[in-house]
């Protein structure tokens, strides 16, 4: 692994999406990339979104996750 790699994996274990659970980056991704297409399925993949904000912090930065997953997706298919 890069050192990039590395970077960005670490990054990603210590950003939090959801500040309500505290559920990080890696745990958003890892949904994703394990068929979590959607907001909901990424929520219930994950517990996002049910928290005392009820999605209202994590939800923007999920869709945000989701199209950055479908763009590589298509970048490298």
């Amino acid at each position: 692994m890069d050192d990039d790699a590395l970077k960005q994996k670490v990054l990603d274990k210590m950003t939090r999406v959801c500040l309500c659970k505290v559920i990080n980056r890696a745990a958003m991704k890892k949904a994703i990339a394990a068929g979590a297409d959607t907001v909901e399925k990424v929520k219930k993949a994950t517990g996002a979104g049910s928290g005392p904000c009820h999605g209202r912090r994590c939800t923007p930065k999920i869709e945000e996750l989701l199209l950055q997953a479908k763009q590589l997706k298509e970048h490298t298919s």
